[in-house]
């Protein structure tokens, strides 16, 4: 018989030895993909965004060239529908995701070392084959990544859970935004952006390394195997192809011109780098608080009644730029970044949440490959006119360019959104 001191002794032994409750295995793989979402964000942002367009200015491209760069990434979402075909013979998605993310990061993160092996004469042209090589294995690993995020997150939290992962790489997108801007107003031209480069290049072994961190959920194929059955399902779904279509010609207007802010304000307006990135960053916090708010909302609400409530923010972001007719420039171009922030960062929330919630799942590729080919070429369509019409107006008067063309899109914008909007995304 054991006496009370051994009883007591024994009872401090369990209670030491008690094992402590296990993170499950779903939890694990969401914090996997918020953590791998950290370098990622740190290379697009460097690598894209206002970072982009001076970059290309250095190089020595054009506003055409620039338009051409920002719109043909969406261009290449019409591939995804042949890739939705073709990874139904994929029994598990995580290798082929690795290989093309690899491959997307390595040839983007190579455009900054054209500087120092090609001729000037060769800068914008090389600087094209990568940056386009790159973004159609981008394609690929895009899809796959959706496809296989689509099935971690579970349905009743998708809309809070993408609303908190947003909201923390927004705001270290905004740091980043903020130090790159910095970093080229202290080390202009060449030496800055080999800076940028650098810290991306660290970025991207960072990301690729998480990527061996993901689950690899066996993938549940689609129930048809002919290349148009399984096409003609998204399109003879009325609610949401009309509802595509009509997202499709909101960002045609929307590209037009957003897109091209930063060369606005870059080569028309003259603002230094570090301006331009305090407005994206301005952009970035309201848009890091609002994918906390639509996320939330998104709990109570449908994703296309959300969609309907960011148009008048976007259309607003546009007629802005009409008040420099009036007032001082910093202040009307950070209103207009601020609700530019909120109306966008809701609406491509919420368009994601539209593909990956509102879709059957078994069909689910195809139907996000529609959806990103149809609103992809309308959004190819839309930098690449944006930029070619603000090559045409470079000779006309000085307001045309500083703010004429932009509230012009924004007052078409308001009348789409109060119109077929109101019928399509209201009614669906």
């Amino acid at each position: 018989m054991k006496s009370s001191k051994e009883c007591i002794t024994i009872k401090a032994v369990q209670v030491i030895h008690k094992p402590h409750k296990q993170v499950s295995h779903q939890r694990k793989h969401l914090m996997t993909a918020t953590w791998e979402g950290v370098p990622a964000v740190i290379l697009q942002t460097l690598l894209g965004g206002p970072f982009l367009t001076g970059y290309l200015l250095y190089l020595g491209a054009e506003s055409s060239e620039v338009g051409f760069v920002l719109a043909v990434t969406t261009l290449f979402n019409v591939l995804q529908i042949l890739v939705a075909y073709l990874i139904q013979r994929l029994q598990y998605r995580k290798k082929a995701m690795i290989v093309f993310t690899f491959m997307h990061r390595i040839l983007w993160g190579a455009t900054g070392i054209i500087p120092f092996i090609f001729p000037e004469r060769w800068w914008i042209p090389v600087f094209m084959i990568l940056y386009m090589a790159a973004f159609i294995a981008n394609t690929v690993s895009g899809m796959l990544w959706t496809s296989l995020i689509s099935d971690m997150v579970p349905s009743k939290v998708r809309g809070r859970y993408f609303g908190i992962r947003n909201t923390i790489l927004n705001a270290l997108g905004a740091l980043t935004l903020f130090v790159g801007g910095i970093i080229l107003d202290r080390v202009p031209g060449g030496g800055g952006f080999l800076i940028l480069f650098i810290i991306s290049w660290i970025a991207i072994a960072a990301n690729l390394s998480l990527f061996f961190l993901y689950p690899d959920p066996p993938f549940e194929h689609s129930s048809e195997r002919q290349f148009k059955a399984m096409i003609r399902k998204p399109l003879s779904d009325t609610t949401f192809i009309k509802s595509t279509l009509f997202l499709a010609g909101w960002l045609f207007l929307q590209t037009l011109i957003v897109p091209l802010y930063s060369y606005a304000m870059l080569d028309v307006l003259h603002i230094s780098y570090s301006v331009v990135s305090i407005m994206t960053v301005a952009q970035t916090v309201i848009m890091m608080i609002g994918f906390y708010v639509w996320g939330n909302l998104n709990a109570r609400y449908r994703n296309r009644t959300l969609l309907y409530w960011t148009l008048p923010l976007i259309a607003g972001s546009c007629l802005t730029w009409g008040l420099l007719s009036v007032l001082p420039m910093i202040p009307v171009l950070l209103l207009s970044h601020m609700l530019l922030g909120a109306g966008v960062g809701g609406f491509n929330q919420l368009a994601f949440n539209f593909m990956i919630g509102d879709t059957p799942k078994s069909e689910r590729p195809m139907f996000i490959a529609v959806y990103s080919a149809i609103t992809g070429f309308t959004s190819f369509l839309g930098p690449v006119l944006g930029g070619f019409i603000f090559k045409r107006i470079a000779d006309a008067p000085d307001w045309v360019a500083r703010y004429g063309f932009q509230t012009t899109v924004g007052m078409l914008m308001v009348l789409i959104a109060l119109t077929v909007g109101r019928r399509v995304l209201r009614a669906a």
